[in-house]
């Protein structure tokens, strides 16, 4: 394993500093999905992005707005590979950027208890009917479990549709990876 330099350091805060063109209130150090940073020359950047899941829209203006604040630092030259291996999942989230989508009015997705391939289910929609060792999908807005699923697809692929029955509020779920 190769120690980073202070430099790469920087330059792996600056890019992970920009902001997610989805999700404007996550930065993509939140979003975890900023991988690495690697200098090939005095003005010469390798940036590692690993997107949420293959085919995502974003990864073009990801890639734009890292060269940008990274040109504004002084490198001439980015290069922004998309990196699928490891693939990101939600365990990559950080707990900052978990605290600032429920602010923002998005639950985020549940913690993982097991490593490995995430186990689909399909049947009814209601959380409470969730099966027993997954935690519920608690709305943002009055933080009830009283919750169902609206639509497996919202404003963007890796969100779900939820409402909550307490509030009556629909919201946002970032879907677990």
């Amino acid at each position: 394993m190769v120690t980073a330099t202070a430099l790469e350091a920087e330059l792996l805060e600056l890019a992970g500093s920009v902001p997610d063109p989805e999700l404007p209130v996550l930065t993509l150090q939140e979003l975890g999905v900023v991988r690495a940073v690697r200098l090939r020359g005095t003005d010469t950047v390798e940036v590692d992005l690993t997107p949420t899941y293959t085919g995502c829209p974003a990864v073009e203006a990801m890639s734009t707005d890292i060269e940008r604040v990274l040109r504004e630092h002084g490198m001439r030259e980015i290069t922004v590979r998309t990196v699928l291996t490891p693939a990101w999942s939600t365990d990559d989230l950080t707990a900052e950027g978990r605290r600032k989508l429920r602010e923002f009015g998005i639950a985020p997705p549940r913690e993982r208890r097991e490593t490995g391939p995430v186990a689909l289910a399909l049947g009814p929609t209601r959380t409470l009917a969730d099966p027993p060792d997954t935690d519920p999908v608690r709305c943002p807005h009055c933080g009830s479990s009283d919750t169902e699923l609206l639509s497996r697809f919202s404003s963007t692929a890796c969100k779900a549709l939820r409402r909550c029955l307490g509030c009556r509020e629909p919201f946002d779920h970032f879907k677990e990876l």
